[in-house]
């Protein structure tokens, strides 16, 4: 998990998959360390997304596949041309309009 973006409006954190385990291939199947080895790991799909929380709002959203994809894109673009404070909170407005989830402290 990584803080990108935290203002007094909007807070972007980067949520990273877990690491598939060491004896697990790429093709999503556990390769036996022993011919004796009859437990297969149970494996979940790794995915990474992005949390954008709205602190004016207390709502937050989570972007994972296409949205996912299409917020990369902003941030790669910022990290080419800069943006202004102003450019980037614009942007997490936009997607901040899909949160829907009170943020919730445990």
């Amino acid at each position: 998990m990584h803080m990108l973006y935290d203002s007094d409006t909007y807070s972007v954190t980067h949520m990273l998959a877990n690491d598939a385990p060491a004896d697990t291939a790429w093709d999503g199947k556990a390769t036996s360390r022993s011919a004796s080895t009859s437990a297969t790991p149970k494996l979940t799909l790794a995915r990474h997304g992005f949390e954008i929380v709205d602190k004016r709002a207390g709502k937050e959203v989570y972007l994972d596949g296409s949205w996912a994809e299409l917020f990369q894109m902003h941030i790669s673009a910022w990290q080419q041309n800069t943006p202004t404070q102003e450019e980037v909170e614009d942007t997490l407005e936009q997607y901040a309009e899909l949160a829907q989830n009170p943020v919730v402290v445990h």
